[in-house]
């Protein structure tokens, strides 16, 4: 016996073991059970969503031997037929291959005739949209007074090429595409039924691969099940798809959070030297953010047995909610503007540049304390947010030319690290975190921290969320450092809780909140500017320290 495929081997034969579409499901068991049956009935959504599969359950459900209902039997000799495609009575015509007014006509001039054992004659159209104008108004007269035992069921990828003069005739069901969550369901129950481990990241892999089509996850499943020859894993199913390890892309982030330049370099370096497609890179990377986004707003619907959880959790902790934001529409531009890079490797590159150099400047706080081996080492002259116009360093003036000012103001630069244990606390925290020799997610984690006394050797830290405050790795480090600053043992006590504005981030926003004051005075205060404004009436915009 030939192998059956799964898609057609676990196709629905009833409306209750259809997955998904319930609202499709709900209305259609009503009218069944209630006999208030329509003519026609038009169902529209992606592929493998359920089209064909309820028009089959629908002609069941109206010529079972055991009367009209929502529950057909399956069993008697009419089921039987429906389901093996040889119910002379169902008829599927694939209008992708019969579009025109001939095949059309023959259709129609066999709906006034049935068997005398059926109770409709059903006459199921795909893909609709593609009938041509004349086909379609043969079809109008008969879908506008059909016989009393005819049934139209239309389906269709793109309703809008439909005419509305059709539309207007039927009932029409929109098929959503299928949860992740469901198809993940339905696979494992597959996979069980098949007698097959597999992996549940790895079913992830396929659901998400699927977008949506239980048709696809199905057809994939196979194609898992052939690579894998044994347990479905999800290295094997990676493999297959030629899905980034999220591995890379985590460190690409880690690197554009921590500002470190060589760090995101040696990432790029190392997807290049596993000859990873970096278009599917860009497509990962915006997934991940997304997840890193959902992890901030909703913690609790971050599944426990997602893949790269951990470092999710970790990365909603140290990007801020208008770092991943951005990032993603930095992520998006950058995924749109590959086909015009001079190679994938290249626009990739650029768009992690991007996502290094523009970002909400919450970042100043490592602009005040970040190690010296990053990039860029500190805000350039003119510097704009991403998307804002610049023009040599100057301010953009809406309505008008651009004023060259700028304002004469520069950042102090931090201590340099100590290379032994020499110093004292007085209490200055972000002092004491500006001397400390730390990097990376470390740095980013500290920065966040803001201190709430002390006693003895430990020291009472506050941290804005839980992911922080749970954070043990990045805790240990500093605690770490700070021994070794001090020269004398330390303990850390971190809690979660309100912030009172003491962190390294927050007392730097201030400062750049003073900075980015002073130089709209002075812009405001220079005569050009005052002349330019009074002749045009354009106003100063996008002004932003030196």
């Amino acid at each position: 016996m030939s192998y059956l495929v799964l898609a057609r081997k676990y196709r629905p034969k009833n409306f209750a073991t259809l997955v998904g579409q319930e609202h499709v499901v709900k209305a259609l068991t009503h009218a069944l059970d209630g006999k208030r049956l329509h003519h026609a009935y038009l169902f529209t959504g992606t592929r493998g969503v359920g089209k064909t599969t309820i028009s089959r359950i629908l002609a069941k459900a109206l010529n079972c031997e055991t009367g009209v209902s929502s529950t057909p039997c399956g069993a008697c000799a009419t089921c039987v037929a429906i389901d093996a495609g040889r119910f002379i009575d169902y008829i599927e015509m694939d209008a992708a291959s019969n579009r025109g007014i001939d095949e059309m006509t023959q259709i129609l001039e066999s709906a006034p005739y049935k068997l005398d054992s059926s109770r409709y004659k059903v006459l199921m159209i795909d893909e609709v949209h593609m009938l041509t104008n004349q086909a379609f108004n043969a079809m109008l007269k008969t879908l506008e007074e059909p016989p009393e035992h005819v049934k139209f069921v239309l389906a269709t990828t793109d309703p809008q090429k439909i005419p509305v003069t059709v539309l207007s005739r039927c009932l029409q069901f929109n098929l959503k595409q299928m949860p992740q969550p469901q198809i993940v369901g339905h696979l494992e129950r597959v996979f069980g039924e098949e007698g097959i481990a597999a992996e549940k990241p790895a079913l992830r892999l396929l659901a998400q691969a699927a977008s949506g089509s239980m048709r696809d996850a199905l057809s994939l499943s196979d194609q898992a099940i052939a690579y894998s020859a044994g347990p479905v894993t999800e290295a094997a199913v990676r493999g297959m798809l030629g899905s980034i390890d999220s591995a890379h892309l985590v460190r690409v982030l880690g690197a554009v959070a921590a500002q470190d330049g060589p760090a995101l370099h040696q990432a790029i370096t190392a997807m290049e030297g596993a000859s990873l497609s970096f278009a599917q890179a860009m497509s990962d990377l915006a997934a991940l953010l997304s997840r890193i986004a959902v992890a901030q707003a909703i913690p609790a619907a971050v599944s426990e047995d997602m893949p790269d959880r951990a470092e999710v959790m970790r990365l909603a902790g140290l990007l801020s909610p208008e770092d991943v934001q951005l990032f993603y529409q930095i992520v998006i531009h950058g995924k749109n503007d590959l086909p015009f890079a001079p190679d994938e490797a290249t626009g990739f590159t650029m768009t992690a540049l991007r996502m290094l150099s523009f970002r909400p400047d919450e970042g100043g706080a490592q602009a005040a304390a970040a190690p010296a081996a990053r990039v860029p080492a500190a805000p350039a002259p003119g510097r704009a947010e991403y998307g804002a116009p610049m023009a040599g360093g100057a301010p953009a003036v809406a309505g008008g030319p651009r004023a060259a000012v700028a304002p004469p103001v520069a950042p102090t630069a931090p201590p340099a690290p100590p290379a032994v244990a020499t110093g004292s606390f007085d209490g200055d925290w972000p002092s004491l975190i500006a001397r400390l020799p730390l990097t990376g997610f470390v740095r980013t984690w500290a920065n966040k921290s803001e201190f709430d006394g002390h006693e003895g050797g430990t020291f009472r830290l506050r941290v804005p969320t839980r992911v922080l405050a749970d954070d043990k790795p990045m805790q240990e480090k500093l605690r770490a450092a700070i021994e070794q600053y001090l020269g004398r043992p330390v303990r850390l006590a971190v809690t979660a809780g309100d912030m009172a504005g003491a962190s390294v981030a927050a007392i730097a926003e201030r400062q750049n909140d003073v900075r980015q004051k002073a130089a709209e005075d002075s812009i405001e205060a220079d005569p050009f500017v005052k002349e330019l404004v009074a002749r045009t009436g354009a106003t100063p915009t996008n002004i932003r320290p030196a």
